[in-house]
């Protein structure tokens, strides 16, 4: 039997569960649906990955998020956001794919699931962006050793790794690799790391490069991935670099081929920004909305946990004035 709700939420991050704690307090019936785990990116996180922001920027519900020290790592998170939902008990499918959203002849929305069919009047779309990755686009990064993914350092302890990029999970990499007996070498395409570099991290790797115990080449590319080997461009010519493997840790988008089939559109240049009224979230589709970094089509780095909590209250305030004005 198909269920009617208020309100899908299609995302169990800190966001989606945000918004669910909005709906219930404000007695609209509500889904979380997730694909994965309860907050799963933050689950496929780097194990020892510490935020950038302190504990109480990640609370949610007004329920004190309480840590030894000021920025909580990994473990830490997942303890707080399973705690948030044995405290709030919300409606919740885990392991559970959203396939389609498509409006049907009331104005509301049919959601249909790997497992089962729902309709809802309203949509929140908190879907992150960490399930894609921005590829090279070059020859041979389909091979068994390139990774877009990285958990911990352990598996390339005593190899020869080439770390591509210059974020804070490409230097955390790095960094761990190579206290763990790698061989380490970045390949950054600008002229330095990113101006969003965690402060406490960067004179660490300023440190190992200028020492020479991590090797970095900047303004520099890599052409092509060999079994063996990496061709890599540099400034004043074409190496090849001895390699066991590839973390081409280039960050990752939003799911903008979903976005577009739902009928929202997004701007016509390379950043894909959706298209959404910044006081109510709602996108160009009546009854869809969007919370979190999703909003920030390829610039996932403007929307974090922390500044986008607000995204919730927003939503379901906006929500409520529509069925007033009803």
């Amino acid at each position: 039997m198909e269920e009617n709700y208020d309100l899908i939420i299609v995302g169990a991050g800190p966001i989606g569960l945000a918004c669910a704690i909005e709906a219930k307090r404000n007695n609209l019936s509500y889904l979380i649906i997730e694909k994965g785990a309860l907050t799963n990116s933050l689950y496929n996180y780097p194990l020892y990955m510490t935020f950038f922001s302190t504990a109480e920027r990640l609370e949610i519900g007004e329920i004190p998020f309480n840590c030894i020290s000021p920025k909580p790592g990994r473990q830490e998170a997942l303890e707080y956001y399973r705690n948030i939902h044995k405290y709030f008990n919300f409606n919740l499918h885990l392991y559970e794919e959203v396939l389609d959203i498509t409006k049907n002849d009331k104005a509301e929305f049919d959601i249909k699931t790997n497992k089962n069919n729902y309709s809802s009047k309203n949509v929140v779309l908190a879907t992150g962006f960490y399930d894609i990755p921005n590829m090279m686009n070059i020859e041979g990064e389909d091979l068994p050793k390139v990774h877009h993914y990285y958990k911990e350092a352990h598996p390339y302890s005593f190899q020869n790794v080439v770390v591509v990029g210059a974020n804070n999970s490409s230097v955390d990499a790095a960094l761990e690799c190579y206290r763990k007996g790698a061989n380490v070498t970045m390949i950054i395409r600008g002229e330095g790391f990113t101006k969003n570099l965690k402060y406490w991290v960067r004179p660490d790797i300023e440190n190992r490069i200028a020492e020479g115990s991590i090797k970095a080449y900047f303004n520099s590319t890599i052409i092509s991935i060999n079994e063996e080997s990496v061709s890599v461009k540099t400034p004043n010519e074409e190496l090849e670099i001895e390699n066991d493997t590839v973390l081409a840790l280039t960050g990752y988008h939003p799911n903008f081929d979903f976005l577009q089939k739902l009928g929202i559109t997004l701007s016509n240049d390379e950043l894909k920004t959706p298209n959404y009224n910044t006081t109510t979230m709602e996108t160009n589709v009546n009854g869809l909305y969007l919370a979190g970094v999703v909003c920030g089509g390829m610039l996932t780095n403007i929307w974090f946990i922390e500044n986008s909590r607000v995204h919730a209250k927003q939503i379901v305030e906006a929500i409520l004035a529509k069925q007033n004005a009803n």
